[in-house]
């Protein structure tokens, strides 16, 4: 250790501290402390000695304890089903650079599908307050919903739309989605409709939607087959030879996922039947890759990125003392109609 390198205790975590980068820079820990927290607080010169010595001794500010100084812990939780579904990664990333622009950081979790898993997450996110937290869809365990509402935590609801949110809401309306799809079809001179979706919740939805246009309509009923969520491309495939075994005449299909429905065209591609001339298809989420399939995609399109930015500007209101005028706001969808249809 050189002379001017930090000396720690045997009692010492080991850890350099604010004192440590104080010593080095030759100022007081208050000081040391106002160039880190509040550069625009100390002088040019000051602030230079402060950073070499944060330079040379690799410090990291204690951000724990500087929240529980100021009752901010400047970190936001998001919670997404599947991290690797990439229906969610605009709206992530949108979240995560609105954030960062007004120095907060994004904690990421993965609930999963179900409300267990949610539970379990929600509960140590919120032993650590973090100044907000994002969660994807409405429908939470009554014992989410009472920890969320007991902790005074800014909370955004994203990719639903109910009049009633726990705190503050960001989405879409499934069931329109699913209905306007069935309107689309219908006007195709589609007759003979299925829809294939994952088990979700929201997905559920757009389903029972769907269905009930369908009937609303005169049409036959829609035939319905339900896959595991996450959906994948090899459901999709599965699904349509399902269907086709089932010896039910269909012509038009309805996916609650991109991945289901290039699962299913590379399937029928492989069948021998035509898109679109024999049968019509509709993804959900209009992926980047919908545009570039052959033929290309009919996709829900979702505004994402634009789900992100809003839900952070959410958590960012409130964090610092605004209030949120309109506390839900819904994003809207488009059908962007394309060579499948």
């Amino acid at each position: 250790m050189t002379d001017d390198a930090p000396r720690r205790s045997r009692r010492s975590s080991g850890a350099v501290t604010l004192h440590d980068v104080a010593r080095l820079a030759g100022v007081a820990p208050i000081t040391a402390s106002r160039a880190v927290n509040t550069p625009s607080q100390v002088s040019a010169d000051v602030l230079r000695r402060v950073q070499e010595a944060v330079a040379s001794t690799g410090y990291v500010p204690n951000r724990i304890a500087g929240g529980l100084a100021s009752s901010r812990s400047r970190l936001v939780a998001a919670l997404v089903p599947t991290i690797s579904g990439p229906v969610f990664q605009n709206a992530i990333q949108a979240l995560i650079q609105t954030l960062a622009d007004h120095d907060y950081q994004l904690m990421l979790g993965q609930s999963g599908y179900g409300h267990s898993r949610e539970d379990a997450l929600l509960e140590a996110i919120i032993s650590r307050r973090p100044d907000g937290i994002v969660l994807t869809g409405i429908m939470h365990s009554a014992q989410g919903r009472k920890r969320l509402a007991a902790a005074g935590i800014p909370v955004v609801e994203t990719w639903d739309l109910t009049p009633t949110p726990i705190d503050m809401l960001v989405g879409f309306s499934h069931a329109e989605a699913g209905r306007q799809v069935a309107l689309l079809l219908h006007a195709k001179g589609r007759r003979r409709l299925a829809i294939i979706a994952g088990d979700d919740e929201r997905a559920s939805r757009r389903t029972s939607a769907f269905a009930e246009a369908v009937r609303s309509l005169g049409l036959p009923e829609a035939r319905h087959i339900r896959v595991p969520a996450p959906t994948t491309m090899r459901s999709g495939r599965l699904a349509l030879r399902e269907l086709l075994q089932s010896g039910e005449a269909v012509d038009g299909i309805f996916c609650s996922s991109d991945l289901l429905a290039l699962g299913v065209l590379a399937e029928a591609h492989s069948q021998g039947i035509a898109v679109p001339e024999a049968l019509a298809l509709v993804g959900f989420g209009d992926q980047e890759f919908a545009a570039d399939s052959h033929p290309a995609l009919t996709s829900v399109h979702i505004k994402g990125a634009a789900i992100g930015e809003q839900a952070a500007r959410f958590i960012l209101d409130r964090a610092e003392g605004r209030r949120v005028e309109q506390p839900v706001i819904d994003i809207g969808f488009s059908i962007i109609e394309r060579e499948t249809t």
